[in-house]
């Protein structure tokens, strides 16, 4: 009998179809950063990255256009389970000349579409508010001048239109995430001014009318940036309250958090009041540091929320990080994999028996159970995951990455 026979016949016992878990987590689509492979710096000429982020490392191979871009993501993509959306930054325009991003249009992205329809996969899209001199001083929908907030506004519904036309085009819903980097390095003399800009301008760019069956807004929080340590617009209440209110959608980025907060425990008091919810899968260390996704504890606690809310197809999945300390295409390899690998794990669990102990106060029962379940063999239904999906199971595809990086990556001068 097969390892994965034998594992099948161990989740069975405890109520657990291993055949439907598998072709759930094949099934569940995962938005993949295309920022991740060239260190935030899109195709704007641009050389250096600010608004409160930064990407540490010299990592030689980085993507330096858009078909080195795509050729990335596409060996990626090869060494990776399960159904993908692509996430766009609106800085990854194609054009022959620079666009002023309150101009950008569906043909700026037209490449974007192309590879996406011959993948059969979908786009998300952000509007870049950083990296530009109309945010150097770190405000930009918030910013007392009103026509700063009007450049950016307009950026927004530039970006709204454009995920719309992905939407439409390729018949899957786009994406569309607001965040912005607006803060104080110091403690600020007025905290409400700000708040009350950043409410007026985004309902104007909410005003502007769009086909929800093409388009989903979501905004992001972030408890503070580089350079903006003391104070920041955007805070989580401010969102999770404009969200509520609002017709858009609360975005949780785990690094985005004080190191004590868990994202985890937010996901069920946010889908008890939300239809939808949106998560960017990253890893902070001490502070936001978008370090490459492991499977740590924390991945694995929000893939079982996600699970045990019965929220797979209420949960918007996102990654998030960009590290140039290493290989960025393994980088792209490891997050995917390990948030498949979590959302298995998730659905490997008998959640059902565990909320009973819950329920009937058997808690040392519930802790026995939980204890055992970390030894079933979820690596051999991973690996026939792998096989059947036509990917490296374990280790394999390291060897890939370290093939391309040689014969492609290294010959980028």
């Amino acid at each position: 009998m097969s390892r994965f026979n034998t594992a099948k016949e161990q989740y069975a016992a405890l109520g657990i179809d291993a055949e439907a878990v598998i072709q759930t987590v094949l099934d569940l689509p995962i938005s993949v950063h295309c920022w991740q492979g060239d260190d935030v710096l899109g195709f704007e000429g641009g050389g250096s990255l600010s608004g409160g982020i930064a990407a540490t490392g010299n990592y030689p191979g980085r993507a330096r256009n858009p078909q080195e871009l795509m050729d990335d993501l596409d060996q990626a993509f090869a060494l990776c389970p399960g159904k993908h959306k692509i996430n766009l930054h609106a800085i990854y325009a194609v054009a022959a000349q620079p666009v002023p991003r309150d101009a950008l249009t569906p043909a700026h992205f037209a490449p974007w579409l192309d590879y996406a329809k011959a993948r059969k996969i979908g786009v998300d899209v952000n509007p870049t508010l950083f990296s530009h001199p109309l945010a150097a001083d770190g405000m930009t929908l918030s910013h007392p001048d009103a026509a700063v907030r009007r450049f950016w506004i307009d950026h927004c519904k530039a970006m709204r239109a454009i995920g719309e036309d992905f939407g439409r085009k390729l018949g899957q819903t786009s994406v569309n995430n607001i965040w912005i980097p607006d803060g104080l390095k110091d403690i600020p003399a007025d905290r409400l001014g700000p708040r009350v800009r950043l409410k007026e301008s985004l309902d104007a760019i909410l005003a502007q009318p769009i086909d929800r069956n093409y388009l989903i807004d979501t905004v992001e929080s972030k408890v503070f940036g580089i350079g903006f340590e003391s104070y920041t617009v955007g805070s989580h209440e401010f969102y999770m309250n404009y969200a509520a209110q609002n017709d858009c959608i609360c975005l949780l980025d785990n690094g985005h958090y004080h190191p004590t907060e868990l994202v985890s425990d937010k996901i069920s008091s946010l889908l008890l009041f939300s239809d939808k919810i949106a998560l960017h899968l990253t890893r902070g260390v001490r502070w936001d540091s978008d370090h490459v996704v492991i499977l740590d504890d924390e991945l694995k606690e929000i893939c079982k929320e996600v699970v045990r809310c019965g929220a797979l197809d209420r949960v918007l999945l996102s990654l998030d990080y960009f590290d140039a300390s290493i290989n960025r295409v393994a980088a792209w390899v490891i997050g995917m994999r390990n948030v498949r690998k979590a959302l298995l794990n998730a659905l490997l669990l008998p959640h059902r028996q565990l909320k009973v102990l819950q329920d009937t106060r058997d808690f040392t029962r519930l802790l026995a159970l939980q204890e055992e379940c970390k030894l079933l063999p979820m690596a051999d239904v991973w690996a026939e995951l792998c096989v059947r999906a036509d990917v490296p199971a374990l280790s394999a595809w390291i060897d890939q990455v370290e093939r391309y990086e040689r014969d492609v990556q290294s010959k980028r001068s």
